[in-house]
């Protein structure tokens, strides 16, 4: 399997047509075809339904196409590593993050990162907690922002804790009152943000410990929309607060105080693989961590306590 086979097919998902593709990678028709069938032949499976108005993914070929453009990532970052090795300036950091992470606390830290060291390139992908872990198992990433997690030959840095907070639209009649019990949560129409995720986890731990059980009418994989949905109105919602905080200062959204009073953390924490621990740009950016979160050593060492050796 050759790198220009993986590119050609990959153009011609993108442009629907091998006389385009061919266009964009300045070969001919006929060459970029040939890229094609030689994958094909490679693969033994037919990726391209093609017709004379252009040409689509068959089956095999929707299956396949994940895995052609995590090997195209990463045969494109491991070239930037390259140049900035050459250089001998500057260097790559490649690093993946929950979704909430990265939308909400990642691009401030990132913009401190990049205005301290101006010439490190950064490559960032999201995905869910548990494929932040396996991206730095499997070495894809050097480092993952997720919820704490723990596997052989990782090292589970804490980082903060992210607080879950009960929001509601402000002309709710939770609105009006200084707190609110956990039971009475139970008879309210919830907006449950994410249900596979960690924070779903969380809310139905806490729902178990009151003894109740949850009136979920709305089940959302977007934070945004869980968000929108409580500013209308249509239910309450446990979401965490680094996502609704400028909601809540907008007044768009109202926190609402629960009973018996406690506050639900979910912890944070860096994931780095053992092999990537003492790269410069890891540890610029776990040195960036330690300043911005206040907490002496405690980004340098692991859960247990132990410092990395």
């Amino acid at each position: 399997m050759e790198f220009s086979q993986l590119e050609a097919f990959l153009e011609a998902v993108e442009k629907g047509s091998f006389r385009r593709a061919a266009s964009a990678l300045f070969v001919s028709q006929p060459s970029l075809s040939a890229r094609v069938r030689g994958l094909e032949d490679e693969l033994g499976a037919q990726l391209f339904q093609r017709s004379t108005r252009g040409v689509r993914l068959s089956d095999m070929g929707r299956t396949f196409l994940p895995f052609a453009q995590r090997v195209m990532d990463t045969l494109r970052e491991s070239q930037e590593v390259l140049r900035a090795a050459r250089s001998a300036s500057g260097g790559v950091l490649t690093m993946a993050t929950a979704n909430v992470i990265g939308t909400y606390t990642l691009p401030a830290l990132l913009e401190k990162f990049k205005r301290r060291n101006p010439d490190m390139n950064v490559h960032v992908r999201v995905g869910r907690s548990r494929e932040v872990l396996r991206m730095v198992v499997d070495e894809e990433v050097q480092v993952g922002l997720s919820r704490t997690l723990h596997h052989p030959g990782v090292e589970t840095l804490h980082l903060y804790d992210e607080e879950i907070v009960l929001v509601t639209n402000p002309d709710h009649p939770f609105a009006q009152r200084d707190d609110v019990n956990i039971a009475e949560v139970a008879r309210e129409p919830l907006i449950v943000y994410d249900p596979g995720s960690s924070l779903f986890s969380l809310i139905e731990q806490l729902c178990r410990e009151a003894g109740i059980v949850p009136r979920v009418e709305m089940r959302l994989d977007s934070l945004d929309t869980a968000k929108h949905m409580a500013e209308e109105g249509l239910g309450i919602c446990f979401l965490p607060l680094s996502g609704v905080a400028r909601e809540l200062e907008q007044g768009s959204l109202v926190r609402i105080p629960l009973l018996p009073k406690r506050r639900v953390l979910l912890p944070i924490c860096v994931l780095v693989h053992e092999a990537s621990l003492w790269d410069p740009p890891v540890l610029a950016l776990l040195s960036l961590f330690e300043e911005v979160y206040g907490r002496g050593e405690h980004v340098l060492r692991s859960d247990s306590g132990r410092a990395p050796q």
